[in-house]
């Protein structure tokens, strides 16, 4: 019964301190990571602005798949768009999407944030460059949501990958038609 105990006792203090070590861990990294993530946040705001200034900024609770909405203004501080931080589903899970549109819905640049897709494959979404077979679509012209809607260089850019291609083409088309539906207001 006394083995039983000390051992009991020897492993009731490894865990006190394993979870006092996490703590303290935690305690110092959780405000670096949270800087971390606004910087993140804000490279992303500016990437994707399309040269204009941000405006306000609001949540969006009307919506699962956006989450927050950015205002764009030009030189006058009239409206010129909007920045969306979109929530898409991937091959790896959810992915976090930063988009800027013109007021007509017209993409103006995205960024492909938070996910998990596959590396080497999914993961070219990451890059800016990715980004571009959607820039400058959704105003007048329609987003390009299918590879065959792609030419030809394009749509082998994605070949292997075209699960999270069609994740964040529709993710992407679902914001320029939240904008569009927004307008000038």
């Amino acid at each position: 019964m006394k083995t039983y105990a000390r051992v009991g006792i020897t492993l009731a203090l490894i865990a006190a301190f394993a979870a006092t070590s996490l703590a303290v861990v935690n305690a110092i990294t959780a405000p670096k990571i949270a800087q971390y993530e606004q910087k993140v946040l804000e490279a992303a705001l500016s990437e994707v602005s399309g040269g204009y200034a941000l405006g306000s900024s609001e949540l969006v609770n009307d919506n699962d798949s956006i989450v927050e909405l950015y205002h764009l203004v030009d030189d006058n501080n009239t409206l010129a768009g909007y920045i969306l931080q979109l929530n898409g589903n991937g091959y790896g899970g959810q992915m976090t999407i930063m988009a800027g549109y013109k007021v007509d819905g017209e993409l103006l640049d995205a960024r492909l944030l938070a996910n998990s897709e596959t590396p080497g494959l999914g993961k070219k979404a990451e890059s800016p460059s990715y980004m571009q077979k959607f820039v400058g679509h959704g105003g007048l012209s329609e987003m390009p949501i299918k590879t065959n809607m792609l030419d030809k260089s394009d749509a082998d850019s994605v070949s292997g990958s075209t699960v999270t291609f069609s994740a964040v083409a529709r993710t992407i088309a679902l914001g320029s038609n939240y904008v569009k539906e927004l307008g000038v207001k």
